[in-house]
């Protein structure tokens, strides 16, 4: 509840500061919206600490699922897992969800597009179900999640391929992709327990050095993707597929979210104990949100998309000392420090922005 409360006054910040939230982008275009990226890791732990047990990386930890909002890079919501938990547990998905949810301010929660995006962990028909049913509570809420290809996804593919229905895919700047192209599966794949109106889009491309292929792609000689969504064609905020499947392909921005994660506190659990070790998690996203509102509302420039080792370095941990006179403090900065002004700006903006209504 608290970091609900201090998320919306720093939205009401940045709104009034700034004009509004930062958009996220795919393929050289806008994003409508807020975009809601799903999300589980592996934190191995080195004891025998409680609830860690060995998970399907054949390591031993902890495996939380995490979301993270892909506009503004904060963690909405986490859930500690023991390292066993399944990929694809439905009900810890609707769980998180939720939670996520709950710390988007009223204002934005109702009535602004909400899409939710994970990798084919998420691709549950009780996901997709309730993700469908928040609807009817008057959230404006989609989603788009990677599918596994199984047999009848296959056969799917090959369809399409004697069809020759394929179109030139795009990069992240909305340019055509050399050796990648999309089809659109829908109508070819049994839709069974999927959400009316789900469209299935898979993607090929020519495999990299190293890339893992299935049997199939092997065969094939091109590697395959599929993802679902239930944006509807036609949609004048979205376009052709190629858009679709290219805003999907934006998800993998959240593995960079993760692993800035683990160097704010979400990599280590310091106890033996589980519920300590909850606690320590939700600090941790507390922690990525402090920066997440730091460089959102303070800085700018390169700053305001650097990583935590870099701000610790330039900002947190610069050398000062603090004198008192006057009925003064001061901060006395180095002046040959290289980033002396940018912290001197971010304090002066800190100082000018708008103070809550209480």
């Amino acid at each position: 509840m608290a970091r609900a409360q201090a998320r919306e006054v720093a939205w009401a910040q940045r709104i009034e500061t700034h004009g509004g939230l930062p958009q996220t982008t795919a393929a050289g275009s806008t994003v409508p919206g807020l975009v809601l990226d799903m999300d589980a890791t592996i934190v191995p732990c080195h004891s025998d600490k409680e609830s860690a047990t060995p998970t399907w990386k054949s390591t031993f930890g902890y495996h939380p699922l995490l979301c993270f909002l892909d506009n503004t890079r904060e963690a909405l919501a986490g859930m500690l897992r023991e390292g066993r938990a399944g990929s694809n547990t439905t009900a810890d998905h609707v769980t998180v969800l939720d939670d996520a949810l709950a710390q988007i301010p009223d204002v934005h929660r109702h009535g602004t597009p909400i899409l939710i995006r994970s990798d084919s962990a998420g691709c549950t028909h009780g996901l997709l179900a309730h993700i469908r049913g928040l609807r009817n509570l008057g959230l404006d809420t989609r989603f788009s999640v990677g599918v596994a290809i199984t047999e009848p996804i296959r056969q799917a593919i090959l369809t399409a391929k004697q069809q020759s229905q394929w179109m030139p895919a795009v990069d992240a700047g909305g340019e055509p992709r050399d050796g990648a192209q999309v089809c659109e599966l829908t109508g070819l794949v049994p839709d069974d327990g999927y959400p009316a109106g789900t469209r299935f889009i898979v993607r090929r491309e020519r495999p990299h050095p190293g890339a893992q292929l299935s049997l199939f792609d092997t065969i094939e000689g091109m590697r395959h993707q599929v993802m679902a969504t239930d944006t509807p064609p036609g949609d004048p905020t979205t376009g052709p597929i190629q858009y679709l499947e290219a805003r999907h392909r934006a998800h993998a921005r959240v593995e960079d979210r993760i692993r800035t994660g683990k160097d704010t506190g979400l990599g280590r659990f310091p106890s033996r104990a589980f519920a300590i070790n909850e606690a320590w998690l939700q600090l941790a996203l507390t922690g990525i949100d402090l920066l997440a509102w730091t460089q959102m509302l303070l800085l700018g420039g390169e700053l305001a998309a650097a990583e935590p080792k870099k701000l610790r370095y330039r900002l947190l941990h610069v050398a000062a000392r603090i004198t008192r006179t006057a009925r003064r403090t001061r901060l006395r900065i180095a002046e040959t420090w290289p980033w002396a002004t940018d912290l001197a700006t971010a304090f002066a903006r800190l100082a000018a922005l708008p103070q809550p209504i209480t």
